[in-house]
């Protein structure tokens, strides 16, 4: 039988499902203890499933559930802003996009904002909430069933509406990269509309910080190598740099303030 959980093992776990993820030097000040009894803390509740072990700490066990819509705007928001700019300058004027539901497409809209003549379409309402009041960009969104966690719009309905463009970029996020290439995400009624969104874009637009490098989740939506570009925080490992290179991928790295 596993011993009971003591407080500060439980107002760790309370902080990591609050932002997400957790750093040792942040715990240790916290609670007035050494950073190693953080590490031990960190690796017993890992050996529990419960977090998931990170270079300098750990974020919530993320094998099948993902952190809640607060928690991942809260994370690495700085790159996702960066990242959304950067995303945002390779859309040009006078053109049509999909964008699909997530924390960083949401900066990538903030970015699109002052573009002229565009056609967005989106399964996102915080998206449409960010784009509606621009009078050079026109914005529709998708029909079906309205995630109340986080203003999704996914199903079988959301997937016809999609399938029945086709546009010259589109906007994607996802909740994890795995070494091989696959991009995975928990959802997969959202699974099926990202991949509704990739099959009917000339041109492929991956958004993702370099958390997602850290991270899994159980169902796959495609493969890097079927995107146009990747833009992140910072350059990907080796394997995935050499994936986006047999695939001609552009890798583009946000710029850093």
């Amino acid at each position: 039988m596993q011993e009971p959980i003591v407080p500060r093992k439980s107002d760790i776990l309370e902080l990591a499902r609050k932002s997400g993820r957790i750093s040792v030097d942040a715990l240790a000040e916290r609670f007035n203890v050494t950073p190693q009894t953080i590490r031990k803390d960190l690796n017993e509740l890992s050996e529990r499933g419960l977090l998931q072990r990170v270079h300098g700490g750990a974020v919530l066990s993320s094998g099948v559930a993902n952190f809640g819509y607060e928690a991942r705007r809260e994370l690495a928001a700085e790159e996702k802003r960066r990242i959304g700019i950067k995303a945002a300058a390779l859309i040009p004027d006078n053109c049509s996009l999909l964008i699909n539901i997530g924390t960083t497409t949401e900066q990538v809209a903030a970015g699109l904002r002052g573009k002229h003549g565009v056609l967005a379409i989106t399964n996102s309402i915080n998206v449409v909430n960010i784009l509606r009041g621009d009078p050079e960009i026109d914005v529709i969104v998708a029909g079906g069933i309205v995630r109340r966690a986080d203003g999704g719009v996914v199903g079988e309905t959301a997937v016809d509406f999609m399938r029945q463009f086709k546009v010259d970029f589109a906007i994607i996020g996802v909740s994890a990269i795995d070494e091989d290439g696959s991009l995975l995400d928990y959802d997969y009624r959202e699974v099926k509309v990202a991949q509704a969104i990739i099959e009917n874009a000339r041109h492929t637009i991956l958004v993702a910080d370099s958390m997602k490098y850290e991270r899994s989740a159980p169902v796959r939506i495609g493969h890097i190598s079927q995107l146009g570009s990747f833009v992140t925080d910072r350059p990907p490992p080796k394997e995935i740099a050499q994936i986006c290179v047999d695939s001609d991928t552009a890798i583009e790295i946000a710029d850093v303030p």
